[in-house]
């Protein structure tokens, strides 16, 4: 019986052969029900992987690289955990992931009744127990239920496991063929091809794409059913020692397969350019799983595309179906190979060309041995080549054949024909041009401005004309044809599509050009071999360094002819930077670049890595850099990452081992190492949120790059070592093979950097991984290994130490390091020899222990926020620029959390400040009322505690809970400190000011006794007076006329014998004071006249020259200084001796007056006197010490500036005295109440109404007092929380007093401020208060006069209520209720005796509490209309108090340009002392204060920011010794507690200042911007607004 054709019996097919209807009927329900039986199956399959919900809803990339808890491979795995143990191992390059199964349930034999082992039934083998999964169906399933993404990135991982990638998949449910072409366009395959030519063999090396790469293709397939194994045969011809193909009797396999039956696999075999090769070419390997007669459309395709056939069958039966399948074979021309199971003949070829192989009683690799030479053979001929992309015109459902997909694919087909009309070489430089030349321009440029030469300022410049023309010319070339297709379609796309779109992007361009790189690549590969060969044989310099030319040549070549996807966006980056400088709109024509971070951050979330440090260039784009993150923090939210960065030699598998552990991709073109630093999100599962959200992977280009010998020193590697290093909360050391010296070189490096970050108070952590390690598990060696390495990082840490001026034995004492924990030995990455060599599974398990070890590290380490590590770059960065990166680093981050420290801290020192103002106000009406005569420290300690615990708590909280608390810890106990001590000297300061108005009460008590006595008598003479004229009818008039006639009578009468405080006649005392002193009156009268408002500012005088006495001896000194070159004006080393000795001798006079009692005892002429004499003798002693003379105008001039200082203080101490002890001003000051008491009791008032009103009166003018001193501290408050100037920190303030300088234009103020920034400071804060009070707070102002009123009508009604209540209970008489009622307001009020004598007759108690309570609306009504004026009259005024709270800080001046500390914290310890140093955020040019080129009168105009990245030299004191600007610290104080680190920043602010009053500069100092002085014209050109606008930025 002939053999029927296959095709007969599918189900409705068409062939010459039909069966009958009832047979078609009953094969096609026969389907049905297997179909059925299958979907059951295939459904039973997938809910026992826990897959069932997955296949609809596919697995995604994202849950692929997602980080999770992991099971190792030896531990008891659930069938639910198979699917996600899998990809997991798969992820790790472990290719046992393919073997992997899950833990049966009973390890327990089944027991029978019989005892027979005849007995046992052959069924017993079929028993209902559910068997385990196969691994295939594992491996199927998985693929099944992911999307496109996660398919490709699994055959990607496959293919470098060297496992077979499937190729034909048939649907599970409908059955249907796909092929899933779009896995395989990540694939790169290399090999090298041996063809001989002229008698030899010739090796050429190619790489490719493997879906472009047309090669011959051997399909194997059997037919019906074998006992051998068809793949395993197959695994022999590619690799006889890994199972390539899965087969029967690989682990864990089993019969029952559900979803692998009938998938094509493919696999390609890739020679090494060996002898011992198999085939001389690449081979692709077909092979066909299950029987290829049930699956005759896989067959029938596969067959047709094939170069050779290869069949396995069991026996040669022209009766069997697979006849005529055989048959077939034989009559096409295609080569033909037929292997028969049950024949033991050995290979013999038929007349067609077929060849026939038996098996029986052979061995595998024998029969491997003739299918070898067999394939060769038919392959040395003519044959059909078979490309990957050919299964498009199968018919077969291809993956790509969706919509996002053809989409994605247009759309880079569209990039790609802009690309290729121009050649490759010239690619980047049409459509990328801002990366190129421009760039690389920019950077070195940029680079060249931290090592600035002779006159820097001009110098800088020049350099910062030339970067904005850089940025310019980016600007105009950007935004090339392809960049706007590109960007175009990323921002248009929906999500799906533009990943689709990025991915053929980088698959188009990957594949661009590959020959060319391969040549290139090959070239570079030998040009390498013979320049190594070369350096071992003597005499050959010449010849090696021209072989270097023509490397550098082709590594050149290399450069421009790579073009991948990171170049794409490095143009972006570098369109968006120049924009971004210039501040250029996008033209219409162009995209918006403004737009690009956003695209660019989400590629990044989605798992793409992005550029962090451009490896050509050398360079990190900040701006870009910093865009970027902040986009993805606004997508995202500031999450925590932790930092995992790698160092290694070049080649020595860094990016290997991170791809490896994390499932990653780092963007390299096509044949190059990663160059430069790339970063990747790996997001963390909800289980591992300890470690934080995300792992930041850095990968970076290996140290000692080959593409960089000969161009790039050592400095290129310390300085990506430091970067890498820094940005890292773990670094990677990735050390290959067993080389000292390229050991030695890279520990070198490395330990280098992390001495660096420990000076700079950075704690990374490091493992090193020591990879290529022959014997791993051998204890002996690994232990000595350690040994070693540790002696080796002990040396190298001594060496460091000593080059970067630190104390170091061993490299413990530089990072916490522990070398039994943190040092990894990792196995060789192949298990044998590549390009066909499987990754080695103990590399893969090292690489999983590893993995375990860094998230256990994380988690026991702090994560950084993505703005912390945004700052750190920036930092790093910057100071890297510098060629001094320790002395340059300046760590934003920190001093940001300091900043908002200083914030914090204001805050508590201002509740605490307040609350002691409110104690004042509470205590102060005690003392004046005579009820506290003492003040302890224990009173005022039980009054403050509350406020101060809750402010400790707050403290304690902010500390213990502030997100970066890390860095706040090593400030925690300072502040404390400081806290406390605040808290005493608040605390000792009340007690000594409330002591002091006890004292002042005491000494006055006499005069307080008098008071009391004219109270009595002035209230009984008015009485008298007025029963006088109380029946004369006069009007009030008449009345005011009579009682001012008496009134003079009644107080000559009061105070005989006493005599009045007289007024201080300064000018005359101050005019005797001097004339005692020996001085002319002439000369005083003359500088008091000519100099009025001059010697107010004698200590911002720029220029002493002018009082300097050129006797014989100073002239001697100043030529034998200068010499020839003598500018007429005074030096500057005898100039700030001068500076100094008027701001000493300042300070002395201030605090000899102070001292004098002038509240108690009142102005004595004498203080005058001596204060004047003290001043003369110490500027004798001055010139003495000095060895030069000043003129008599000097020291008159001293005198009045110092009696300027200090007159105001005087003159409010007097007043104070007159006010505690005159008896006619106290007297005066009764003259209105009394006549009201004399008005009321003509008028016929009752005692009662009199009474009334007298209370009345003093009532008004206590609620006036108290209600103006508590509005005070209540609107300081007010302000102090709101108005922009002060609240926040000192650096705050100081923005908004350089702004308000900058409005005022005036020079006076100008110097006023640089020379008294304190004194200017506080003026600001008084103007500032002033101008919000009459303003925008008035008000506010009201608002707390009515509040406060209120308060005290409250108090005083209930002190009326109880007062009245007491006396009807007690029937007591005016003297008890006068009394209880005094007493009781007296807590909230100072309020004056009343005479009670005078008022006997009052009976009426509720009468007088009617009465009064009246009154007191009345008072209130008045009150209300109380001008906010009048809060200067307050006991403590706003500005004052505002003052006290914003001034009390840091003060100390820059050394260089006079710029002041802005730390808040006054007498903060510096760095030395655990604290920060003194600091500004941008310095000044030292020209403001008078800084000038020595011997000349040249203006030094250069910022000491600019000076400490230059190589100039400055004089630190009188004395010829000169310092470095880069060692300024060396100088010693005050130079040596300041932290200036180079900032190249355009400080247009100032550089407005020094243009806009340049002759008052010039004729304040007697210098001139002249030579080295001169002002670049760049500075001329900054308007207002910029400088304002710089001042914005400045501070931010």
């Amino acid at each position: 019986m002939e053999p029927k054709d296959p095709n007969e019996f599918i189900c409705g097919d068409i062939g010459e052969s039909q069966p009958a209807e009832p047979e078609v009927q009953a094969i096609c329900d026969s389907r049905s029900v297997m179909a059925s039986s299958r979907k059951q199956k295939i459904d039973e399959l997938l809910s026992r992987l826990h897959l069932l919900e997955k296949y609809e809803n596919n697995l995604t990339s994202a849950e692929f690289l997602q980080i999770r808890q992991t099971k190792e491979h030896d531990q008891d795995i659930c069938e639910s955990d198979l699917s996600s143990v899998y990809l997991h191992k798969l992820l790790m390059l472990d290719y046992r992931a393919r073997h992997i199964q899950a833990k049966q349930e009973t390890n327990t034999c089944e027991q029978t009744e019989t005892d027979d082992l005849f007995d046992m039934d052959e069924d017993d083998e079929n028993r209902s127990e559910q068997t385990h999964i196969h691994p295939m169906d594992v491996h199927m399933a998985v693929f099944h239920c992911s999307d496109t993404f996660l398919k490709q990135k699994i055959v990607t991982k496959l293919s470098q496991c060297q496992y077979a990638l499937p190729l034909l998949v048939p649907d599970p449910f409908t059955e249907d063929i796909q092929c899933p072409l779009w896995t395989f366009r990540q694939i790169q395959k290399t090999w090298k091809k041996t063809e001989t030519k002229d008698n030899s063999n010739v090796v050429t090396m190619k790489s490719m794409p493997i879906y472009k790469a047309e090669t011959p293709m051997v399909f194997c397939f059997r037919l019906g059913s074998l006992s051998v194994s068809k793949s395993q045969f197959i695994n022999t011809l590619i690799n006889d020692r890994h199972s390539t193909f899965f087969h029967r009797n690989c682990p864990g396999s089993s019969k029952s397969r559900v979803l692998f039956e009938g998938v094509a696999e493919i696999a390609w075999y890739c020679p090494a350019g060996k002898q011992n090769d198999s085939f001389t070419d690449c081979v692709a390997f077909c092979n066909l799983h299950g029987d290829g007669l049930s699956h005759d459309k896989q067959l029938n395709i596969l067959k047709e595309m094939s170069s050779v056939n290869v069949v396995f069958v069991q026996k040669m039966d022209r009766s069997h179906e697979s006849a005529g399948v055989i048959n077939g074979l034989q009559n096409s021309s295609k080569p033909l190979i037929v292997l028969i199971e049950n024949s033991s003949n050995k290979a013999v070829q038929l007349k067609n060309g077929a060849y026939k192989v038996g098996l029986k009683d052979r061995s595998q690799s024998d029969v491997s041995e003739d299918l070898k030479r067999i394939i060769r053979d038919i392959l040395s001929a003519p044959h059909k080549s078979f490309q990957l992309e050919s299964m498009s015109d199968t018919g077969f459902r291809l993956d790509e054949n969706n919509t996002n997909c053809t989409n994605g694919l247009s759309f880079a087909s569209e990039m790609m024909k802009i690309i290729e009309t121009v050649d490759e070489s010239e690619v980047k430089k049409t459509f990328l041009p801002c990366q190129g030349q421009l760039w690389h321009d920019w950077c070195k440029i940029n680079k060249e401005l931290y090592r600035l030469k002779g006159n820097i300022e001009v110098e800088k410049s020049k350099k910062q004309s030339e970067l904005k023309r850089l940025r310019e010319d980016q600007c105009k070339l950007s935004c090339s044809e392809l960049i706007q297709s590109f960007i175009k379609h990323l921002s248009s796309s929906t999500q799906t599509e533009s990943e689709y779109f990025i991915k053929w992007t980088q698959i188009l361009l990957d594949a661009h050009g590959t020959d060319s790189l391969s040549s290139i690549l090959q070239k570079y590969d030998e040009k390498w071999s013979e320049i190594l060969d070369m350096k071992t044989k003597p005499d050959k310099s010449d010849e090696l360094k021209s072989k270097k030319a023509e490397l550098e040549k082709l590594s050149n070549d290399l450069q421009f002819m790579t073009c991948g996807l990171e170049h794409i966006f490095r143009e972006m980056a570098q369109i968006y930077e120049a924009h971004m400088t210039l501040n250029k709109p996008p033209k219409e024509d162009q995209t918006d670049w403004s737009k690009y971070p956003e695209l660019a951050a989400e590629l990044m979330i989605s798992g793409h890595p992005m550029e962090l440090m451009d490896g050509e260039a050398g360079y990190v784009p900040l701006t870009w850099i910093s865009s970027v993150i902040d986009q993805v923090i606004h997508r995202l939210g500031d999450k925590k990452v932790f930092v995992l960065s790698v160092l290694g030699i070049q080649s020595s598998g860094k990016s290997t081992m991170l791809n490896a552990m994390f499932g990653l991709q780092f963007a390299v073109s096509a044949g190059r190492c990663t160059r430069g630093a790339f970063m990747q999100l790996v997001k963390l599962s909800d289980e591992m949120k300890k470690v934080g959200d995300y792992i930041l992977v850095v990968d970076t280009e290996g140290l000692r790059a080959l593409e960089l010998e000969g161009n790039t020193t050592f400095h290129h590697d310390n300085e990506l070592a430091t970067f890498v290093v820094g940005v890292g909360n773990m670094t990677l050391v990735n050390i290959f093979g067993e080389n000292p010296s390229e050991m030695q070189d890279i520990l070198q490096i490395v330990v280098q950097a992390f001495m660096r970050m420990k000076k700079v108070k950075l704690s990374p952590s490091c493992v090193f991984v020591h990879q290529n390690v022959s014997d791993v598990s051998a204890v002996e060696k690994t232990m000595d290994g350690k040994r070693k390495l540790q002696e080796k990082l002990d040396v190298m840490a001594q060496l460091a130490a000593k080059e970067e001026g630190h104390d170091a034995e061993s490299f413990s004492d530089i990072i916490k390091f522990d070398v039994q924990k943190d040092v990894k030995y990792f196995a060789q990455l192949w298990e044998g020899s590549p390009p066909m060599a499987p990754p080695n599974p103990d590399y893969s398990e090292c690489v999983q222990g590893l993995r375990s070890y860094i998230l256990l590290k994380a988690s026991e380490s702090p994560s950084v926020k993505l703005s912390a590590f945004k700052t750190k770059v920036h930092d790093l960065w910057n100071a890297l620029l510098n060629e001094n990166f320790v002395f340059s680093f300046r760590n934003t981050l920190e001093i940001a959390v300091y900043r908002k420290l200083e914030v914090e801290y204001g805050n508590w020192t201002w509740v605490l400040r307040k609350e002691m103002l409110n104690i004042e106000q509470k205590l102060y009406p005690r003392i004046t009322n005579g009820t506290l005569d003492h003040v302890d420290l224990s009173l005022l300690h039980k009054e403050v505690k509350s406020t101060f615990d809750q402010i400790k708590k707050s403290m304690s909280e902010y500390f213990e809970n502030e997100k970066d608390k890390e860095i706040l810890i090593q400030w925690r106990g300072q502040h404390e400190l400081k806290i406390n001590t605040f808290h005493d000297e608040m605390v000792q300061g009340l007690q000594r000011k409330l002591n002091n108005v006890i004292e002042q009460k005491k000494a006055s008590k006499g005069f307080e006794e008098r008071k009391t006595m004219f109270e009595k008598d002035l209230l009984q003479k008015s009485k008298d007076l007025a029963h006088k004229l109380r029946d004369k009818g006069q009007d009030d008039q008449e009345l005011k006329n009579q009682f001012d006639c008496v009134w003079k009578e009644w107080v000559s009468e009061l105070t005989r014998g006493i005599k009045p405080v007289g007024k201080i006649n300064f000018e005359e005392d101050l005019m005797k004071a001097i004339q005692e002193c020996g001085f002319e009156f002439d000369l005083i009268s003359r500088r008091m006249r000519e100099w009025s408002e001059k010697y107010k500012n004698f200590a911002e005088c720029g220029d002493y020259t002018k009082y300097v006495v050129r006797n014989e001896f100073f002239c001697q000194q100043i030529f034998q200084l200068v010499k020839e070159k003598f500018t007429g004006r005074v030096p500057d080393k005898y100039q700030k001796l001068i500076q100094n000795y008027i701001a000493n001798i300042e300070k002395k006079s201030s605090e000899l007056i102070k001292n004098k009692p002038l509240v108690e005892t009142g102005y004595s002429p004498s203080y005058l006197s001596e204060m004047s004499r003290n001043v003369k003798t110490s500027t004798e002693e001055f010139e003495k010490r000095s060895k030069f003379s000043l003129k008599k105008e000097f020291k008159v001039d001293l005198i009045l500036f110092v009696f300027d200082r200090i007159k105001k203080w005087i003159l409010e101490s007097h007043d104070q005295f007159i006010k505690n002890n005159d008896a006619f001003t106290y007297l005066d000051s009764k003259k209105n109440e009394y006549f009201n008491v004399f008005q009321g009791f003509c008028k016929g008032s009752s005692s009662a109404v009199v009474l009334t009103e007298l209370i009345c009166d003093k009532l008004k003018s206590s609620m006036t007092e108290a209600v103006i001193n508590q509005t005070a501290i209540d609107i300081a408050g007010e302000l102090r929380c709101n108005v922009p100037a002060f609240k926040e920190n000192r650096l705050n303030l100081e923005k908004h007093v350089l702004k308000s300088l900058a409005k005022k234009k005036d020079f006076q103020i100008y110097i006023h401020y640089i020379k008294n920034p304190r004194s200017y400071t506080e003026t600001f804060i008084t103007e500032q208060v002033e101008t919000l009070l009459g303003t925008e707070y008035k008000d506010k102002c009201q608002s707390f006069f009515v509040t406060n009123i209120s308060n005290l009508q409250t108090h005083i009604r209930q002190a009326l209520h109880e007062v009245s209540k007491k006396i009807k209970s007690q029937n007591r008489d005016i003297v008890y209720w006068l009394q209880e009622f005094t007493t009781i307001i007296k807590d909230k009020l100072t309020f004056g005796t009343i005479s009670s004598e005078n008022f006997t007759d009052v009976k009426d108690f509720d009468f007088l509490k009617i009465e009064i309570e009246k009154g007191l609306d009345v008072i209130g009504a008045d009150l209300k209309n109380l001008s906010v004026d009048e809060l200067k009259k307050s006991r403590q005024r706003p500005d004052q108090i505002l003052i006290d709270q914003l001034c009390d800080c840091c003060w100390e001046k820059c050394p260089f340009c006079g710029a002041v500390c802005t730390n808040t914290i006054k007498d903060h310890k510096t760095d030395k002392e655990g604290g920060i140093d003194h600091s500004v955020p941008f310095h000044r040019s030292g020209s403001l204060i008078g800084w000038h080129y020595k011997d000349t009168v040249e203006m030094g105009l250069d910022f000491c920011t600019t000076d400490v990245a230059g190589d100039g030299h400055f004089y630190p004191d009188a004395s010829d010794r000169t310092v470095p600007f880069k060692t300024y610290r060396s100088a010693g104080p005050p130079y040596d507690t300041w932290s200036i680190t180079p900032d190249l920043f355009k400080l247009s602010y100032w550089q407005w200042v020094v243009c806009t009053f340049k002759d008052d500069l010039e004729k304040h100092y007697n210098l001139k911007y002249e030579g080295l002085g001169e002002i670049p014209k760049e500075w001329k050109e900054i308007t207002f607004e910029e400088a304002i606008r710089s001042l914005e930025e400045m501070y931010k």
